[in-house]
């Protein structure tokens, strides 16, 4: 079987290095990759991003399966694209990934369907945004209608950082198109963690739990990024919680969307947040897996993922189950300096001694010139190390990620502290 796999980013990088291990896959191709997969002797890089050129490709290499990793292609209607040319691809169409593209989507179809989440409004009219904050107070949250990287959500803790989001998003035109239309929405206590199944349109698959971490600073401090580090399995998601969330969030929504006549078929990403009294509310969906849970959680699974995957494809997803290693699983995120607001890219970076069995590194803003390993994104690598239990994965990441070197390189030293409390 031949595999092309949409993305360039750790968790495509990832999930090559996972497909890559299946005996029934001959052949896998990354477009467009970054220097991690470049370097592995498994995984061919495409430069390729246009969508007619990849299914071209697609089809001149016969490819037996296309994942797509990303949302903006998914945004775009890549699945679409690729159906229309009788290629297998698994992932949701355009109108199924509006439940990303879109939170105003997101919200009005979680209010119609029942699932728990924030109070919420949506703004185009900045006077009537800022009337919204002064009348429900600090903190609350303000986020970009559209797709912003993981980047357009600012947890206001005072009125003044909320207005300053408003006239960010809507006056500065801070995140474009994406920041046209607002959310304003109820903070919420509690605890995330995200919760990620396979859909094949008909039937449903959960991954192991994870938790992400979005801020930038330890104790969930300074501005959100794209993920800063997740661990898997999520002990706050206990079996209570896992069956609130399957019979709460997953179930319906999958149900909704069938009764607005959109199959989803792809990952279906919810992060929830959790209570004291493990009471569930969704604060978004994603139509991909998370970056970077992606890491841990493919770290830890022992069954095939592209036998998975290409059952999902086909709509013969039912009856497949996933084993899973008994230990946990950690990335730890290393970025460029001055990330998330403009990155320094072009340094060098230098590892020594590379991972072993227990621990990998997952490139994602990486390339490679003149053999040399140089940064060329915000979020860089993905460090990642398993163990038998979360205390041993939390050592075992760290102790990888003291030989790797590059200047200004920012990391998070408290990823899975609060598990391991």
């Amino acid at each position: 079987m031949k595999v092309l796999i949409i993305g360039g980013g750790g968790r495509e990088h990832a999930i090559a290095w996972k497909i890559a291990q299946s005996s029934k896959v001959e052949e896998v191709f990354i477009a467009p990759g970054n220097a991690g997969t470049e370097k592995d002797q498994k995984i061919q890089n495409i430069a390729i991003t246009d969508i007619k050129l990849l299914i071209a490709f697609a089809k001149n290499k016969k490819i037996d399966l296309t994942i797509v990793g990303p949302e903006v292609p998914l945004s775009k209607g890549i699945v679409d694209s690729f159906r229309k040319n009788n290629l297998k691809v698994f992932g949701p169409t355009k109108l199924a990934a509006q439940l990303e593209s879109s939170k105003d989507f997101s919200k009005l179809f979680m209010r119609q369907n029942k699932i728990p989440t924030a109070e919420f409004a949506t703004f185009t009219d900045i006077n009537l945004a800022h009337a919204y904050v002064n009348k429900k107070g600090a903190p609350i949250v303000i986020k970009a209608d559209g797709l912003a990287a993981g980047k357009g959500v600012v947890v206001a803790t005072s009125i003044e950082e909320a207005h300053k989001a408003i006239d960010s998003m809507l006056s500065q035109n801070l995140f474009g198109t994406a920041g046209a239309t607002i959310i304003i929405e109820e903070f919420l206590e509690g605890e995330e963690a995200s919760f990620i199944v396979i859909c094949d349109g008909k039937s449903v698959l959960p991954l192991a739990s994870s938790q992400d971490h979005k801020r930038l600073l330890n104790s969930d401090l300074g501005p959100n990024t794209g993920g800063m580090g997740a661990y898997s399995p999520a002990p706050i998601v206990t079996k209570e919680v896992h069956k609130k969330i399957m019979d709460q969030v997953i179930t319906p929504t999958i149900q909704g969307m069938k009764k607005n006549g959109i199959e989803f078929t792809g990952f279906l990403y919810a992060g929830i947040m959790i209570d004291k009294d493990s009471k569930i509310k969704t604060l978004e969906f994603n139509c991909r897996m998370g970056d970077p849970e992606t890491q841990p959680i493919l770290f830890r699974m022992k069954s095939d993922l592209f036998t998975i995957l290409y059952a999902a494809a086909n709509q013969e997803l039912a009856g497949e189950t996933i084993e899973w290693e008994s230990g946990s699983a950690l990335t730890v995120v290393m970025a460029a300096k001055d990330y998330p607001a403009e990155p320094v890219l072009g340094d060098e970076i230098i590892i020594s001694n590379s991972s072993d069995k227990d621990s990998f590194i997952f490139h994602a803003g990486t390339v490679l010139k003149n053999n040399n390993l140089i940064t060329s994104g915000g979020r860089v690598l993905g460090v990642t190390a398993k163990g038998s239990t979360l205390k041993i994965a939390h050592k075992n990441a760290y102790n990888l990620l003291k030989k790797i070197k590059f200047n200004g390189a920012q990391y998070r030293s408290d990823i899975g502290q609060k598990a391991l409390k």
